[in-house]
């Protein structure tokens, strides 16, 4: 069998069992060393799985291809239609870089998972907003993206917590993995273009490892694999650390066999009752830092764009990434490495080993999931954030001033049929309307700087107030054509943010409930509420009416009295704020 054989057997998508070496002697890991991207046709996602997982397994399905653009679509590359020049920040070099994709109009984008052991936690709901964000921005510019985020369901903690509960390791990561999915539906996050698990890619991990081993960069210990961190010299370029600093003991076990105390697992043998697969050096399972760099590569190649993740990931995991994927293939490069800031609970960095933390589930029963995806994007992502019950509320009071704006502009136009052109909007509501989009792009593409957007907000919503709430703004001319004009520009930019609702007035309902819950109350407690003070308003009794307005302004209940009688909207509660004043 000639190499040129077997790769038109690969290019055209030929079952091929991984295992076998080919009959003139070429193995896998000669014939697909510095590999093109990989992308399987075909996943057994939902085939039951033993824990003698290479006994039953099926090939998956192989295609070569010359760049990550395969995965985005078959169109011919073509530029973005914005002239924006998008700046990021690189890990790498320490400073905000312009971004130029590897090929015109296209952008290969690798975020690392989440270890599918728990419930996925606020930390974990920064990472991914943050690069939802990314993601969303780099499609309004005009790019093709492919997102590539994994799942890490093969892990000691995993195998940990299995054991707890006395559970099937694979079906315990799959149960959080179908709960993640959720968690990132409730924050709006866009699903990926592709969403790799461990488990599913042995295959190409077993194949990176033979890589690293042939080009001498490893070495073998009773059935356990090492990388040797002496045989890359640039080992640390991304942390800055040097290699006499490094430590042994992050995440995994200290092994008194290895060479170095720095060196890290590949391959590690089984042990009795954990989940093993076959490989050259026996039964067992992958380290952790090796599944990112064989994944990425079998879905967007050796070289590609962008590979994020949360600052915590700078070392070890990724420094050992690029060390083990250059070890594979000279030619790895990645061109920005990406990290967001830690979520923060008194100074601390929010974590399950800590015990500081909050799941998603536990903040989303009481504050509604867009609020807290606007907390998150009301700090820069670079930046930590503090945790507080005084932030969310304060995201949540902003949140329904946004939609209860969009709301009453909404009912006002549906009883206006207008078409909006540029022509027709006067001159001073285009001007606002062109200013803040400029400020939108300008400052989404100078690092992502979201809370710089969601301030400039304030004055699009203003105008709305104005014209639909004040005696001037009623009586300008073209209102309507007004109106429309700058409830689209909102609605554009709150879809690229990813807070863009289906409903306004179901989302400002919910906000509503996730307050009366935060309060302890039902709706038809604060109406028997008003009821009382309007009773007390008429019988003069001012300071009960007071009194009732207080209690309720105090858990976050704000009482308002118009000309058709008295409602209430959430506020921040006067009793929290009265709190952090004390603190601070």
């Amino acid at each position: 069998m000639s190499l040129s054989y077997l790769t038109s057997v690969l290019c055209l998508g030929y079952r091929f069992d991984w295992s076998k070496k080919a009959e003139d002697g070429i193995d896998m890991a000669s014939l697909l060393k510095c590999y093109k991207p990989q992308i399987p046709i075909r996943f057994p996602f939902n085939v039951k799985r033993s824990h003698h997982h290479s006994n039953t397994r099926k090939p998956c399905l192989i295609r070569c291809f010359t760049s990550h653009q395969h995965l985005i679509n078959g169109d011919p590359p073509s530029p973005p239609p914005s002239s924006m020049e998008l700046w990021l920040y690189n890990t790498m070099s320490r400073n905000k870089e312009l971004f130029k994709p590897k090929v015109d109009g296209r952008v290969g984008m690798y975020v690392c998972g989440v270890t599918a052991y728990d419930l996925s936690h606020v930390g974990h709901a920064r990472v991914y907003v943050t690069f939802d964000v990314l993601y969303r921005y780099l499609k309004h510019l005009g790019y093709r993206v492919c997102y590539v985020r994994n799942f890490t369901d093969v892990d000691d903690k995993i195998i940990a917590r299995a054991n707890e509960l006395k559970e099937d390791p694979i079906r315990l990561s799959s149960h959080y993995c179908e709960e993640f999915h959720q968690d990132m539906v409730h924050l709006h996050c866009l699903p990926p273009s592709a969403e790799p698990r461990v488990s599913d890619h042995m295959p190409q991990i077993i194949d990176m490892i033979k890589q690293i081993l042939d080009n001498g960069c490893g070495y073998v210990i009773d059935g356990d694999v090492f990388f040797s961190v002496d045989k890359y010299p640039e080992y640390g370029k991304l942390s800055g650390r040097k290699l006499e600093d490094n430590r042994a003991g992050e995440r995994v076990a200290v092994n008194s066999r290895k060479r170095n105390p720095a060196d890290f697992a590949l391959w590690k043998s089984a042990k009795k009752g954990e989940p093993f697969w076959e490989s050259p050096w026996g039964p067992g399972r992958p380290g952790w830092h090796i599944e990112c760099s064989a994944m990425s590569a079998a879905y967007l190649g050796h070289s590609f764009d962008i590979h994020g993740g949360g600052l915590d990931l700078v070392f070890p995991h990724h420094e050992n990434e690029i060390a083990q994927s250059c070890a594979a293939c000279s030619q790895s490069n990645i061109s920005y490495w990406i990290h967001n800031g830690f979520v923060t609970i008194d100074s601390q960095k929010m974590s399950k080993s800590l015990g500081n933390f909050f799941t998603i589930r536990q903040v989303i029963e009481f504050y509604h999931p867009l609020a807290l995806r606007l907390f998150l994007m009301a700090t820069h992502y670079r930046s930590p954030i503090n945790f507080s019950d005084i932030q969310l509320e304060s995201a949540s009071e902003r949140i329904y001033y946004i939609y209860q704006t969009l709301h009453d502009c909404e009912n006002v136009l549906s009883q206006h049929h207008v078409a909006i052109h540029e022509d027709v909007i006067p001159p001073d509501t285009l001007n606002a309307i062109n200013k803040f989009y400029n400020n939108f792009e300008a400052s989404m593409s100078d690092d992502l700087h979201t809370p710089v957007v969601l301030a400039a907000l304030s004055d699009p919503l203003k105008a709305i107030n104005d014209l639909l709430h004040t005696r001037t703004g009623k009586k300008q001319k073209m209102r309507i054509e007004s109106l429309t004009a700058v409830e689209k520009i909102i609605r554009n930019v709150l879809t690229v943010l990813g807070l863009m609702p289906t409903s306004y007035s179901e989302i400002l309902q919910q906000l509503r409930e996730k307050a009366l819950k935060r309060a302890k109350l039902t709706e038809n407690e604060v109406l028997q509420q008003i009821k009382l003070r309007a009773t007390a308003r008429k019988n003069k009794e001012y300071e009960k009416s007071d009194e009732i307005r207080k209690d309720l302004a105090a858990v976050g209940i704000a009482l308002m009295d118009n000309p058709d009688g008295t409602t209430w909207r959430p506020v921040i509660p006067s009793a929290l704020q009265e709190l952090q004043v004390a603190a601070t």
